[in-house]
């Protein structure tokens, strides 16, 4: 289920001629809210020095009119965060601010580096110190320290060491930066504003400040944009595509283009595959909001079943910082969801959700539901069951807490208290996204990862002093069946 997954982080950029840009990037990181709750920051540049503000939070909690005042220029990156490396801590939270030996870098990142205890250890015994437990430091600090006399030969140095999935804004005091991993594993795109420039994770972005989509930024690609030569862009790495499905069946927005496809009726066609590969005898449909409303519509239109909206969300749970007490903890899932029995009783239902990770939330919603009166639950998931773990920036936990990796389809369904359990295939998942099977990291479904990856992936191990030992870290280019369990 989705709120097993964690989003990973937002992204954005703008140049503007003339303009105090740091309100238009709290606006940007405003629209890009949905991939990352727990901190948020924005460092601009007037030309001569860069400023920065970080706060833990959503974006609104972080900055208010004092904090966009000390924002000055017409440049500026924002970013934000899910933590998959490091603490959620003040300390962690991006745009990361180093030292170059060229000035001042500031940098935001959404994805994962694999190699990033290596490249720190690297690093560290060049002398160079480290004030965060964030593999984007990393990244940050190998640019900045980068050979080469031009960003684009620093650049090209940084995807040669670079393992893993990472998009990046980057600003100095007179340019903004932006690169795509040569996977494309997260989503950048470009796009225009009053005669300025923005890049951003995700579309939305432009819709929210009237801007302009481009097109998106290549795998292996770098922009370079100032307010005096516009844009410039050239390849530093050659690109091996490997965007993450995932950004399709759960993390974009709706209302974002992805490859020139709408998330949305991608979403509905989700839905109606899953729909024809196990049909089943029910009054009604419903999503598990929200991730799955669209999913769950496009069901409901190829099963010729209703839809309605049998749950409610609390969209707030899970952002805040204030931990629920014991009476609170044991009503668990009911925070979040609320069941509307007038609907459901004496109902055959059929719930449409997006993925299941752990089990740990689908089993309380079905008890919920069987509890609100439903006389069947048929759960419907719009994703292949995920087998293993990511490494590129979706917490999804380790191998061993992947319930599809040691049970079969029918414990899944018997341990979530389901009537009958159908996943989405790979072949309808590609099917229904309608784009090449190529194109895409699919390494949750099948184990088969787009490059090596390591055995295990300690989220915290850049907290401690010097990273891991190198000669501890231990890579596989796919998961044996062995590890996927029966």
């Amino acid at each position: 289920m989705s709120s097993n997954l964690r989003e990973s982080c937002g992204v954005f950029g703008v140049v503007a001629p003339g303009e105090e840009v740091a309100r238009i990037t709290f606006y940007g990181l405003y629209a890009l809210q949905h991939r990352g709750q727990e901190s948020a920051g924005i460092a601009s540049a007037n030309d001569r020095r860069l400023y920065l503000r970080t706060g833990m939070g959503l974006v609104s909690q972080v900055f208010n009119e004092d904090d966009l005042s000390y924002l000055p220029g017409q440049m500026a990156i924002g970013h934000t965060r899910y933590s998959t490396t490091g603490y959620s801590e003040a300390a962690n939270a991006q745009p990361c601010l180093v030292e170059a030996p060229a000035g001042k870098l500031a940098l935001g990142h959404n994805g994962n580096i694999v190699n990033a205890s290596v490249l720190r250890e690297d690093l560290e015994e060049q002398g160079v110190e480290f004030s965060t437990g964030t593999d984007s430091e990393v990244i940050a600090q190998t640019l900045a320290q980068a050979p080469g006399e031009s960003w684009q030969q620093r650049w090209a140095y940084l995807m040669r060491r670079l393992k893993g999935a990472y998009s990046l804004v980057a600003l100095t005091p007179n340019e903004l930066m932006a690169a795509r991993d040569p996977m494309g594993n997260r989503p950048l795109c470009l796009g225009t504003l009053d005669g300025g420039w923005v890049v951003a994770s995700e579309t939305c972005a432009f819709d929210h400040l009237g801007a302009t989509f481009v097109r998106e930024i290549e795998p292996g690609e770098v922009v370079r944009i100032t307010a005096k030569d516009g844009v410039e862009s050239y390849q530093a790495a050659e690109p091996k595509k490997a965007f993450c499905i995932f950004e399709y069946i759960y993390f974009a927005r709706l209302d974002s283009v992805l490859d020139d496809k709408l998330v949305y009726p991608v979403r509905m066609a989700l839905g109606a595959q899953v729909a024809r590969e196990h049909p089943v005898d029910a009054d009604i449909v419903i999503g598990v909001p929200d991730s799955a409303i669209a999913a769950a519509i496009g069901f409901s239109q190829e099963a010729d079943i209703p839809f309605v909206e049998g749950l409610v969300k609390n969209r707030y749970v899970g952002r805040t910082f204030i931990q629920p007490d014991q009476r609170l903890r044991e009503v668990g899932v009911r925070l979040k969801f609320n069941p509307l029995p007038e609907l459901l009783e004496g109902r055959r239902v059929a719930v449409v959700d997006d993925s299941i990770v752990r089990g740990t939330t689908n089993r309380p919603v079905v008890s919920m539901l069987r509890k609100a009166g439903a006389k069947e639950v048929h759960v419907r998931i719009t994703s292949p069951p995920i087998i293993s773990p990511c490494f590129f920036g979706i917490d999804m936990g380790s191998r061993w807490e992947l319930i599809a990796g040691r049970m079969s389809v029918d414990e899944i369904r018997e341990h979530i208290g389901a009537d009958s359990l159908g996943y989405l295939s790979v072949e309808g998942l590609i099917e229904a996204v309608g784009l090449p099977k190529d194109k895409f990291c699919l390494a949750c479904f099948t184990g088969e990862y787009p490059m090596p990856v390591p055995l295990q992936l300690d989220k915290l191990a850049l907290e401690t002093a010097g990273g891991r030992d190198r000669h501890e870290f231990e890579w596989m280019e796919s998961v044996p069946s062995a590890l996927r369990g029966p």
